[in-house]
C-alpha cells in the first residue's frame, strides 16, 4: 500500500510547479548569503566557514520553512478540493500509508534541496575566489539540516491537511520561521521544531552550536517526529467523511 501511495505522489508532482520553486528559491539566499560575505570581508576571516554563515542565515531563516510549506501543500492541493477528502477516506489504503506517501516524497525532495543549496554555496564560493573545497565539517551540519528539516516537512504536512487552502500553510511557516529564529537563540530552541533545522545547520554561526549536544538534538527530531506523523495519522483515522 505504501509503495502504491508513493508511486501516486510521483505522479502527482511529475511536471508540477513545485521544481520550478526548488531551482529559483534557493538561489535567493545564496544571492543574498553570498552579497552579504563580501560586503563584510573585513569582519568574516574565516572563508568558506564565513560564506556558510551568511547563506544560511537568510535560507534557514527566511526561506527554508515557506519553501518546505510549498511543496506540502501542492501534495495535499488536490484531496483538499471538493469532495476529494471523501474518496480519500473511503479508499481500500491504510491512512497510514497515505501520510507516510506524502513524507517520504517531502524528505526526497527535501534532501535534494539541501543538495541544490550546496551547490549554490559551493559556487558561490567558487566565484568569490575561496580557495580549495568547502570544510568536511559541513557535511555534518548539511546531514544535521535534512534530519531538522524533516521535522519541519513532518509539521507542514500536519498543518497542510488541517489547513486546506495552498496559501495558510505557507503563511504558519513564515511565522515559524521567525519564531524559531527567535528561538534558535535561546536556549528553549532546541525543543522547537521550526529551530532544529537551523540549529542543525548551524546557520550563521561560525562555532558549532551543537557542540556537546548532539545527542539532545537527535532525540529532540525523533520526538517531534513522532508527534508531528502520530497527530497526523489519528486525525485522519478519525476524520469523517462528509456528504
Amino acid at each position: 500500500m505504501l509503495t502504491a501511495c508513493i508511486k501516486s505522489e510521483n505522479l502527482k508532482i511529475r511536471r508540477s510547479f513545485i521544481w520550478l520553486a526548488f531551482l529559483l528559491i534557493p538561489v535567493i539566499p545564496a544571492v543574498m548569503g553570498t552579497q552579504n560575505y563580501l560586503n563584510n570581508l573585513g569582519l568574516l576571516k574565516s572563508e568558506w566557514y564565513s560564506l556558510w554563515t551568511q547563506v544560511t542565515l537568510f535560507y534557514t531563516d527566511f526561506f527554508f520553512a515557506p519553501l518546505i510549506a510549498i511543496y506540502c501543500s501542492y501534495l495535499w492541493r488536490l484531496e483538499n478540493q471538493n469532495k476529494n477528502r471523501n474518496l480519500l477516506l473511503t479508499a481500500p489504503v491504510k491512512v497510514s500509508s497515505i501520510f507516510f506517501g506524502k513524507l517520504i516524497i517531502i524528505a526526497r525532495i527535501t534532501l535534494l534541496t539541501q543538495l541544490w543549496l550546496f551547490l549554490l554555496y559551493f559556487l558561490s564560493g567558487r566565484l568569490t575566489g575561496l580557495p580549495g573545497f568547502p570544510p568536511a565539517q559541513l557535511l555534518i551540519y548539511m546531514a544535521r539540516g535534512c534530519l531538522g528539516g524533516l521535522v519541519v516537512a513532518a509539521l507542514q504536512l500536519f498543518v497542510s491537511m488541517q489547513l486546506r487552502s495552498f496559501a495558510a500553510p505557507v503563511a504558519v511557516a513564515v511565522v515559524g520561521s521567525i519564531t524559531g529564529f527567535l528561538a534558535s537563540n535561546s536556549r528553549f530552541g532546541i525543543l522547537y521544531p521550526y529551530s532544529l533545522m537551523m540549529l542543525g545547520m548551524n546557520s550563521s554561526k561560525s562555532e558549532d552550536i551543537l557542540a556537546g549536544n548532539g545527542i539532545l538534538f537527535f532525540v529532540s527530531c525523533l520526538a517531534c517526529l513522532f508527534l508531528f506523523c502520530g497527530c497526523a495519522v489519528l486525525l485522519l483515522k478519525r476524520q469523517d467523511v462528509k456528504a
